[in-house]
């Protein structure tokens, strides 16, 4: 139950983003969001670990800013995997994108966690 509401609450978020920056980022429909927020969910678990690992030295040397980069690379890669229904123009977009999904994201992790923790 926690995790459906994580995904439905991150494709609300996604459309948000498009709202707000809609010159950035496109998103056509609540189902094209549902889409690409599990694909963003599956980058973030699978690939986003190796290229931190991959990238250590740079994050190390640029105290951990470059993890901003490796944000909007998955939230470029997700655009580009799912074409039509949600989009990002360019690589300055995904990371103005990535920045306000990832601060939406952690409101819905406390939010979301804190509901299921009251009994």
């Amino acid at each position: 139950m926690k995790l459906l509401l994580k995904w439905l609450l991150s494709a609300a978020a996604l459309l948000f983003v498009a709202y707000i920056y809609s010159s950035g980022v496109e998103v056509r429909s609540f189902p094209s969001a549902l889409i690409a927020a599990a694909v963003i969910g599956l980058l973030n678990t699978i690939v986003r670990p190796i290229l931190i690992v991959l990238t250590l030295p740079v994050t190390l040397v640029t105290l951990g800013l470059f993890l901003f980069v490796i944000n909007a690379l998955m939230f470029w890669a997700a655009s580009s995997l799912l074409g039509s229904g949600f989009q990002v123009h360019g690589f300055g977009a995904a990371l103005l994108g990535s920045l306000i999904y990832s601060a939406l994201g952690m409101l819905i992790e406390s939010a979301v966690g804190s509901l299921f923790l009251q009994k």
